[in-house]
């Protein structure tokens, strides 16, 4: 079965301009691939490069050797080559990510910061709003919130907003990170009954994780990103 995403020989390095033009190479041969319904962990140390292979898959990063395969019935697609245009494109049909931190416009209301990615893929405003409105109560926060803009939030309200914003659409391929990093137990339990409703949807998952217990619960398969350590 032809997987959902695969990455071939993945390398990335930096250039330090404030360092004098000095070259930090993060990761080179990064090898993997996902297939749908699979969720498959980043694991390594801080700095080893996990999230920035989620940038390079999200194209955040542009790689600087190897594919980045995106594969449906209908085509294969390389983001290593994609146009900003087309990364666009991507994100609305195909990619969606979780990243650490909540980037919301000020002073937009939670529920349309969420509902955002549904209505830009074609869905009427108040059947997204009300979507919107069904995850933000399963991630437990409170109707009163939903009109207010998130950066009033607390982190961990703020980090189950960018989660649900995440969550909401239904697109094949979904990154994680560290998605439960600012939650309590019971929003953790939350977010690991999410990831598990995807699975069951076909939806292929690249998650980071640091807590071992989220790590076990969700994870089909782990990758080592140490194997994919840059020469010096």
């Amino acid at each position: 079965m032809t997987p959902a995403l695969e990455l071939r020989d993945v390398a990335k390095s930096f250039t330090m301009h404030l360092q004098g033009g000095v070259r930090l190479s993060v990761v080179a041969g990064v090898t993997f691939s996902v297939r749908a319904g699979e969720c498959v962990v980043l694991a390594g140390p801080s700095g080893a490069g996990k999230s920035s292979i989620l940038k390079m898959i999200f194209g955040n990063y542009r790689c600087d050797e190897g594919q980045i395969l995106l594969h449906d019935e209908m085509r294969s697609f390389n983001v290593a080559t994609a146009t900003p245009r087309q990364m666009l494109e991507l994100r609305s049909t195909t990619i969606g990510y979780v990243s650490q931190f909540l980037r919301a416009v000020p002073r937009v209301p939670t529920i349309d910061v969420v509902a955002e990615p549904l209505i830009v893929g074609g869905v009427p405003r108040e059947a997204a709003r009300a979507k919107a409105a069904e995850l933000l109560h399963e991630l437990n926060i409170r109707d009163a919130l939903l009109n207010l803009p998130p950066a009033t939030f607390s982190g961990g309200e703020q980090q189950r907003v960018n989660i649900a914003r995440g969550f909401l659409p239904d697109l094949p391929v979904l990154l994680l990170d560290e998605p439960t990093a600012s939650l309590d137990a019971d929003n953790r339990a939350v977010v690991q009954k999410l990831i598990a409703d995807k699975k069951r949807r076909g939806t292929a998952i690249v998650a980071v994780v640091h807590d071992e217990n989220v790590r076990d619960a969700i994870a089909d398969r782990i990758v080592e990103v140490a194997q994919f350590a840059a020469a010096a």
